[in-house]
């Protein structure tokens, strides 16, 4: 597999961890509108895309750790990244 077909899997990794980041701090402006104004719709929409951008980084995670050979502990740190609000940026940036 060319070095291209490669890098378009990191490429694809550092898209998907950025939206998730992204709808992760989303939570920040949705969650007082469910909680404290009874808006629910926004915190429904962006929990779904959240919920499917988490799993697909996470599938992306094993897929890029497989064809880089990453060593445990850098796919343990992207695995905390998606749980710590701006570790997906963090790691979009040292990471990957």
């Amino acid at each position: 597999m060319s070095s291209n077909a490669n890098n378009q899997w990191i490429d694809l990794l550092r898209k998907v961890s950025f939206g998730e980041g992204c709808s992760y701090l989303l939570f920040a402006i949705t969650m007082p509108l469910k909680y404290m104004y009874d808006i629910k719709e926004p915190n429904k929409i962006i929990g779904m895309a959240h919920g499917i951008l988490f799993v697909a980084y996470i599938i992306l995670v094993l897929v890029v750790a497989k064809k880089y050979n990453w060593k445990l502990s850098k796919i343990a740190w992207a695995f905390l990244a998606s749980i710590i609000p701006f570790g997906t940026f963090y790691a979009n940036k040292k990471l990957f």
